[in-house]
């Protein structure tokens, strides 16, 4: 193929071209982010049930299927290479200069994987996607050895992802540990003043402690006026629970998240006192 990529999904669904083999003269696509729209939960559910799925020429003209009058319900294409592909895709591909396509499913074990049938315990991670801008047929026998190389990929991406997971586990405990020697010696500053710090902890691009009517702050953070006013803000809103955590304060329904800019998007908040908080951001 012309264009070979690896096509990673991240937590909220969206897409990013993580690694690529491409011919030279070709426009690099690594590293590009792409909406979860542009492969819909649809698409999704077809690759946990057909790992591996080709489209020989997305322009060519496709061919109606006669289904026998005596069966009752109507014929599941979902396993069949004989599928055409729907218009907006066969377009897309079109868009991008592709004619041709074999696109590979990357699946890896659930992360709470509770009892239950292989497909449940399954989670779609990502995709192979190769490309080619002439019209490409890939015999059944090649086909198959490309779904047997994926799978072998996707046990050692699995155990790669699992020892990740452990190594932050263990790490995020240490921190703990560290933090709650610290809270136990003197006040709730020293989680932000000394090292390790709060941030160590939580993934985030900047933390911020609300303490006595003081505030101090780490990293990208709002304003002080403005964690004043978040405060306040769940305050009055959430003051029956001891935290919020939100991907969106926009959607969470803070009325000053328009000021906070493009910086601060996502928060979460614990309530250490009555009116103390901690912030990530």
């Amino acid at each position: 193929y012309d264009r070979v990529m690896a096509y990673k999904f991240h937590e909220d669904e969206h897409g990013e071209v993580i690694a690529e083999c491409r011919r030279s003269d070709l426009e690099p696509y690594i590293g590009l982010h792409y909406p979860a729209t542009d492969i819909p939960q649809a698409s999704r559910f077809l690759f946990m049930k057909s790992k591996v799925r080709m489209i020989c020429d997305c322009s060519a003209h496709p061919v109606k299927i006669i289904q026998d009058k005596k069966l009752a319900q109507p014929l599941s294409l979902c396993g069949s290479t004989l599928r055409a592909p729907h218009g907006c895709h066969a377009q897309y591909m079109l868009n991008m200069g592709s004619v041709a396509s074999l696109v590979m499913s990357v699946t890896i074990n659930e992360d709470d994987d509770e009892s239950g049938s292989d497909q449940k315990g399954r989670k779609l991670w990502g995709l192979v996607v190769c490309h080619h801008t002439n019209p490409r047929f890939v015999p059944f026998p090649l086909r198959y050895a490309c779904e047997f190389l994926l799978q072998v990929f996707g046990i050692q991406l699995n155990k790669e992802v699992e020892l990740a997971a452990q190594a932050r586990e263990k790490h995020i405990l240490r921190t703990q540990t560290v933090l709650c020697d610290m809270l136990l010696r003197d006040a709730p500053i020293g989680i932000f003043t000394q090292s390790p710090n709060v941030m160590d902890i939580v993934k985030c691009d900047g933390a911020a402690l609300y303490y006595k009517n003081q505030i101090w702050v780490l990293g990208t953070t709002p304003t002080e006026r403005q964690i004043r006013d978040i405060s306040a803000w769940l305050l009055e809103c959430h003051d029956g629970s001891t935290g919020l955590s939100t991907d969106s304060l926009m959607e969470a329904g803070y009325p000053g998240a328009l000021a906070l800019g493009d910086a601060v998007c996502g928060m979460a908040a614990i309530k250490i006192t009555d009116k103390d908080f901690i912030f990530w951001f």
